[in-house]
């Protein structure tokens, strides 16, 4: 009986991978460089703003960072991030906004839960883990250097 299944499931599998179609590869390659650099591009004029209002490009960056988180949990809110991510694949995931993708996007589909256990648990489920050992490391970087001096 199990090796019966073990030869349909194989069977099915062979199937599947023939008339599964291929994904076309260049265009979306061509769509996440292009969707990617429109996001920078947003985020080097977000930023020659603040530049232009006298602040040094080092001051600018952290107004910055938070603009583009912004804008892109205000799309993400909106249901905006998430179509533009269908089209765009790894190319809206240019850090700082599809973090923020991944911060709001579980806190919107479980908002209908409440504000503690809808928005509050789950806001985090998927950026908690990167956050949490992005603090880790700094803290031990941070204990090792402390260390050394």
């Amino acid at each position: 009986m199990e090796n019966q299944k073990k030869q349909y499931q194989q069977k099915y599998e062979e199937k599947y991978k023939k008339y599964k179609p291929s994904p076309p590869l260049i265009k979306n390659a061509l769509w996440a460089f292009f969707v990617g650099g429109i996001i920078c591009i947003i985020g080097q004029f977000v930023q020659n703003i603040f530049i232009e209002q006298g602040m040094t490009i080092k001051e600018a960056g952290g107004p910055t960072a938070v603009v583009m988180v912004f804008i892109s949990a205000f799309l993400t809110g909106i249901g905006v991030y998430d179509e533009i991510g269908q089209r765009a694949g790894a190319g809206s995931i240019v850090p700082i906004t599809g973090f923020a993708n991944s911060i709001v996007a579980p806190a919107m589909e479980f908002k209908r839960e409440g504000y503690v256990f809808g928005i509050g648990a789950k806001m985090f489920v998927i950026a908690g883990p990167v956050l949490v050992y992005g603090m880790v490391t700094a803290f031990i970087i941070g204990l090792i250097y402390w260390l050394r001096i």
